[in-house]
């Protein structure tokens, strides 16, 4: 019987997370979440009351911003900590990542974290060139490349480098006389399953430091589903929506929502079941502002809040995005924060929680000390380019001031946000000296990436 008990202390001590260990990471991103979308950023009629208590329980950033407006080159400035002034894309333009791109799981892996991700990478090609796995990432359970991300009912998801099936969808079938196209079979829900992989894999790694990305689809729409069924927010069900009087569309943009708030609350639990959440940073954030696709209108739910624009927008609604930090110890409950501050920061303030040196060719600052409600250093200005496809777009932000140049060869528009957040007032003409120093900034981000480019 002693043997017995002595096999579980040492089975029960190994399993345990050591005293000693950095904190383990947690990065939730929703994919087109605007910063209206959640109660706790001014939502009223969507109910997301898990999301809303990990903001009374963390802290909440008011200006926080996205990489880009749209997904591939925001999620590369996320992995890499360089805006888009210095990555090799700035448009939505395919691109598989390359060995001289060094991400934050790379870098907290050789800090021995074990290193998963699940969801959608977009940043690998049909033969696994770019794959995660080569990239930091010990697990990687979903989506690789961003076009099968589209489709909330795939045929297959990628975990590591095989294909697992989806049980009975169908993506198009032929009739009884081998011709034409029925209806999809829609049985398994993509979503469920990287949920369920997200959740294994803190069951698996509950015992060690761990960084783990979940980056959720939740709310994209299927716009090649909506072509086929002229609604492309694709959900199981309603849900508590079901009844009421709204287009479709709207109803499965609440309850793909709604839906993604109850995953998030089954991640917070299982923390507290296995006695790591004390031990655990919980990020959530969206990876630019809302959409308008799928039969869903932005408007419908006021999904940018006060913001103007959405996606593929650089005003304000297109890259300002919701961020909520818990972290038991060490962040306030109930905490804002006004501090401005943008994706290209995450890998230095994951480097810090980590207790490691972050690399010296980046372009963010750790946002640790706001964590902390310390004293916070600020940047010099914040960037973003949206450059390819027939676009050339900047922002740039220096304080309360925002320049935006909308559209190719446009003026320099000019706003200061500390009294004009709806980017409605347009004050450019009274700040010839404002507006010239904005442009020598933005002359100088560009310079940067036509340098790079040769």
């Amino acid at each position: 019987m002693k043997k017995i008990f002595l096999l579980f202390l040492i089975c029960l001590l190994s399993c345990a997370p050591r005293p000693d260990h950095p904190p383990n990471i947690i990065y939730i991103m929703c994919d087109d979440l605007g910063y209206g979308d959640i109660g706790c950023y001014g939502q009223k009629i969507i109910q997301t009351p898990n999301i809303d208590f990990l903001a009374a329980e963390g802290i909440r950033f008011t200006d926080h911003y996205a990489g880009h407006t749209v997904c591939r080159p925001s999620r590369l400035v996320l992995w890499t900590g360089r805006h888009t002034g210095h990555t090799p894309i700035s448009s939505n333009a395919r691109y598989v990542f390359q060995s001289e791109d060094v991400t934050v799981a790379e870098i907290l892996k050789e800090a021995a974290y074990i290193t998963g991700g699940v969801g959608k990478w977009a940043m690998a090609d049909a033969d696994g060139n770019g794959h995660p796995n080569e990239h930091g990432f010990d697990f990687w359970m979903g989506y690789l490349d961003q076009s099968e991300a589209h489709n909330y009912y795939p045929l297959y998801l990628w975990q590591n480098r095989e294909k697992v099936p989806l049980e009975g969808n169908v993506l198009f079938e032929k009739d009884e006389h081998n011709r034409g196209r029925v209806a999809n079979k829609r049985v398994t829900y993509a979503h469920d399953m990287i949920t369920q992989a997200a959740l294994d894999f803190i069951r698996t790694n509950a015992h060690a430091p761990f960084l783990l990305h979940i980056h959720w689809t939740i709310p994209h729409a299927n716009n090649e589903g909506g072509r086929v069924t002229g609604d492309g927010m694709e959900v199981p069900d309603y849900g508590i929506y079901a009844e009421k009087e709204w287009p479709t569309p709207e109803k499965g943009f609440a309850a793909m929502i709604s839906r993604m708030d109850a995953d998030v609350g089954k991640i917070m639990l299982l923390l507290k079941e296995l006695h790591i959440d004390h031990k655990s940073v919980v990020f959530f954030t969206s990876d630019n502002g809302p959409h308008q696709e799928g039969g869903h209108q932005h408007e419908y739910f006021d999904s940018n809040g006060p913001l103007r624009g959405y996606k593929r927008d650089l005003y304000e609604g297109g890259i300002r995005v919701p961020l909520i930090v818990r972290w038991p110890g060490t962040v306030t409950p109930g905490a804002v924060s006004n501090h401005p501050s943008a994706f290209w920061d995450y890998l230095p303030t994951a480097c810090d929680i980590a207790r490691i040196k972050p690399p010296e060719n980046i372009d963010g600052i750790s946002y640790l000390s706001a964590l902390r409600g310390e004293v916070q250093s600020q940047h010099e200005y914040l960037y973003w380019q949206f450059a390819g496809s027939g676009h050339d777009k900047q922002a740039v932000r220096v304080g309360f001031w925002k320049a935006v140049r909308p559209e190719t060869n446009a003026p320099l528009e000019l706003y200061d946000l500390s009294t004009d957040i709806g980017e409605q007032n347009n004050i450019a003409s009274a700040h010839p000296d404002i507006v010239a120093k904005m442009s020598a900034l933005i002359l100088e981000a560009k310079k940067d990436k036509e340098e790079q480019s040769e």
